[in-house]
């Protein structure tokens, strides 16, 4: 994507922890992106933004155009951190359809996001049953994060403090986008400040 290289130097400089954010759903905006990768990337935006339940299916006209994507985003991370990425997650998820679960592209042992976690009655038995089944398939590749929670989802639900609590026993991961005005308010509060004194913290970043 366009200003990749800032970001990366940015990051070096500031002894972030990078993971790599894998773009599936949207066109790459860099000016010199190669013209088949762009063709390659058009089928699969086509493929998976049909509709919500594409991603849970396998095309296998499109395994070679998931596996150009995934390599080309690969090498253009180890050309700017010099190491290839040790923890993968997907732009919307979609590191979680299907084509790229069966492919065996990402390595078996990379650090992974696996799918949102929810409480006791939150969402219908065959949404929970699929993230599981997905879950537990990832869990015997990939090394995982015990609980997902996005922090949005979490202030709105005023669930919080049972994250926090949770994380004071398991390896809670909580997905944060501070461009949107709520979490970067939460991000910089006192409050926040106040739960990280409790917790051992291990920071990410994706690109």
């Amino acid at each position: 994507m366009a200003d990749s290289e800032r970001a990366a130097e940015l990051a070096e400089e500031n002894g972030l922890d990078i993971g790599l954010h894998l773009n599936f759903s949207e066109q790459f905006n860099d000016t010199s992106c190669p013209d088949r990768l762009k063709t390659h990337q058009n089928r699969l935006i086509r493929f998976l933004r049909h509709n919500k339940f594409t991603q849970t299916v396998y095309n296998p006209f499109l395994r070679k155009a998931f596996a150009h994507s995934y390599r080309a985003q690969r090498d253009e991370f180890v050309r700017l951190f010099r190491k290839p990425p040790f923890r993968i997650d997907g732009h919307h998820h979609m590191h979680l359809c299907t084509n790229v679960l069966l492919s065996n592209l990402i390595p078996v042992g990379t650090t992974m996001r696996r799918n949102f976690s929810f409480w006791p009655g939150e969402k219908g038995f065959l949404n929970r049953a699929y993230r599981g089944l997905v879950d537990r398939w990832l869990a015997r590749r990939y090394r995982l994060a015990d609980y997902f929670f996005d922090l949005t989802q979490c202030i709105e639900g005023k669930k919080l403090d049972r994250v926090a609590a949770l994380a004071k026993s398991s390896n809670v991961e909580l997905m944060t986008h501070p461009t949107i005005s709520a979490e970067k308010a939460f991000l910089m509060s006192d409050e926040f400040q106040g739960m990280l004194q409790h917790l051992e913290i291990g920071g990410y970043a994706m690109v």
